[in-house]
């Protein structure tokens, strides 16, 4: 698991959500519409719009799509517990992103554009620092 903490738009987040759980059924018009929105009610596998205001629209399997508007958060969890994110409104439509991801949660946060190459390079270069410093008792440069 890789902790997440990260600045976000909901655009982003909400392709995210989609690409993790519904990329494969989702209908076209849902997934171009920015207002559209997948939750999951099946605890401990949850998916959770919290906004203003919602109007549920369809369900399928076990996706419900919601119209929303006036997001301040969304939070995102997996029954295995390899994966829990949230998304926190800053300002407008941007966001943080904060908690766990798995491997194949972190292809999706690519994808979708949550995380970027420069997130990466940074991760990476804290891991090898993580790791000499394991090594070598200091941080080598």
């Amino acid at each position: 698991m890789v902790h997440i903490e990260t600045t976000s738009s909901l655009e982003s987040f909400r392709k995210f959500v989609i690409f993790s759980t519904c990329k494969s059924f989702i209908p076209s018009n849902y997934h171009r519409d920015p207002d559209m929105f997948s939750e999951r009610d099946a605890r401990p596998s949850d998916i959770s719009v919290e906004t203003v205001d919602k109007i549920m629209v369809k369900k399928l399997r076990e996706i419900t799509f919601v119209n929303a508007k006036e997001i301040f958060g969304i939070i995102y969890s997996l029954k295995t517990g390899n994966t829990i994110l949230k998304w926190r409104q800053l300002k407008n439509n941007n966001g943080k992103v904060m908690g766990e991801a798995s491997p194949s949660a972190l292809t999706n946060l690519f994808e979708s554009g949550v995380l970027t190459k420069p997130w990466f390079e940074r991760y990476l270069k804290s891991q090898k620092q993580d790791e000499d410093l394991v090594k070598y008792g200091t941080n080598k440069k």
